[in-house]
């Protein structure tokens, strides 16, 4: 005989579905392809279209802002809002994500940075594209203070990953201002060392430019410091000096 349920019955709440590959894989990547296309488009044309009165202002406020901005889109509920090679290591580090993903986080944002550079060199003129090397960092030339700048890129790198670890992966210090926390570092840090290595942060932004206008002068520089940086951040935040933290 079957049974009737009423209506008022309490019925068993269906189970929830779990992730398909689709929302596991390529959900998450297409998320950090967009984000670093937009973060990296932006800080282009703020380079390209620098007015040299403002000297490093503009691209400081510009870079500050637009990472805030992506970070703070809905784009952190599909991928976490990476954007930057070294967070992405430094977050798997830290157990904010399976090691399967970092690969094709990674190789995400290297995409995003390349159609992000090639978008401004459509937006900008040629001239001035021209001159500004498409936004490649051109700082360092023969004779400057190489070792300065690795080991600016490599403080720098460090505290705003400190800021991005802390901020929005320990569970015990997420903070809802973690975009604001993260723009103003960034900033910062633009300020603080912009003539000394240009301030890079991030290989993915060194990466798409260097590609569009074919500038590799010290391209090393950009991946070697950042990563470290990054790779330092992740440890601090598991040795004892932060372990009650974890």
């Amino acid at each position: 005989m079957r049974t009737v349920k009423h209506q008022n019955d309490k019925s068993t709440p269906a189970p929830a579905r779990p992730p398909n590959k689709f929302e596991k894989l390529f959900q998450p990547c297409l998320a950090e392809v967009v984000g670093t296309t937009f973060f990296v488009f932006i800080g282009c044309v703020s380079v390209i279209e620098n007015v040299e009165s403002a000297g490093r202002l503009q691209p400081a406020l510009v870079h500050g802002l637009a990472v805030a901005n992506v970070i703070s889109l809905s784009f952190c509920l599909c991928s976490g809002s990476h954007f930057n090679p070294p967070f992405t290591l430094a977050i798997y580090l830290c157990g904010g994500m399976e090691m399967n993903m970092v690969a094709p986080y990674i190789a995400s944002q290297l995409v995003g940075g390349v159609l992000g550079a090639a978008m401004a060199k459509m937006m900008t003129s040629r001239e001035n594209f021209a001159k500004a090397h498409g936004a490649a960092f051109a700082l360092l030339q023969p004779g400057s203070e190489i070792g300065g700048a690795v080991f600016g890129e490599v403080a720098m790198t460090c505290l705003v990953t400190m800021v991005v670890l802390l901020g929005a992966v320990n569970t015990k210090t997420r903070s809802p201002l973690v975009p604001f926390m993260v723009g103003c570092t960034v900033v910062i840090n633009i300020l603080a060392g912009g003539d000394v290595s240009g301030t890079c942060l991030n290989p993915a932004r060194a990466f798409g430019p260097a590609i569009v206008s074919n500038y590799w002068g010290y391209h090393w520089v950009y991946w070697v410091g950042p990563t470290t940086g990054g790779l330092i951040a992740a440890a601090l935040v598991r040795i004892p000096m932060f372990l009650y933290l974890v």
